[in-house]
């Protein structure tokens, strides 16, 4: 179901996204303090990676990074917009990825329409995944109180969630926190806080 929503956006998005996050500091310093932690150690996967805007960016800060997406559409334009990187269609659920093979995973806003039963899954196959020591940014929408809230994406259903439950997730399958940053919405971005979560294996 979120593969083909967005399948039937994929052009609109990517568009959306080429320079959306041009003009947010914070999360440009959260992709180089990511950047920094796991350059020169090995592979890193952006899963959820869309037209792969952030994929070639990452590949920009020195990274050895490709991309997977559970969308065909965005993987045909991610391969169109930059030919030297390798992107695949995929799911977070169940990577075709060896075990211990990742020095890094980027995981922007790509969990955020995942049931909260489901999402235990998605921290067990990053754990899978990832070598000792590798590293997760995760990017998501901050809920406002202490549990997990839906909201009407305009794509397809979506979820905010506090922090410290997906902290407390993440160390259930293995991953501590490094650091995290918020900061409030934009001006051209839904009026939600924005939370990125740093962790490790």
């Amino acid at each position: 179901m979120t593969a083909a929503a967005y399948d039937a956006i994929a052009d609109q998005y990517a568009e959306f996204a080429r320079e959306i996050w041009d003009e947010y500091p914070l999360d440009r310093a959260a992709w180089t303090a990511f950047a920094d932690s796991v350059r020169g150690r090995g592979p890193v996967a952006d899963l959820g990676c869309g037209p792969g805007h952030l994929t070639a960016h990452l590949n920009n800060l020195g990274l050895d990074v490709f991309g997977v997406d559970l969308s065909p559409a965005m993987i045909t334009l991610a391969r169109q917009a930059h030919p030297n990187l390798r992107f695949e269609v995929g799911s977070m659920a169940a990577l075709d990825i060896p075990d211990a093979s990742l020095a890094g995973i980027l995981t922007w806003y790509s969990t955020i329409h995942t049931p909260p039963e489901e999402l235990p899954e998605y921290f067990a196959e990053f754990t899978r995944t990832l070598a000792p020591g590798g590293h997760v940014l995760l990017g998501c929408f901050e809920a406002e109180k202490d549990e997990v809230t839906t909201f009407d994406h305009k794509v397809t259903k979506a979820y905010r969630w506090p922090l410290d439950e997906l902290k407390a997730m993440a160390a259930a399958a293995g991953l501590r926190e490094v650091g995290r940053i918020h900061r409030e919405a934009g001006e051209n971005e839904r009026p939600f806080r924005q939370g990125r979560l740093l962790l490790r294996k």
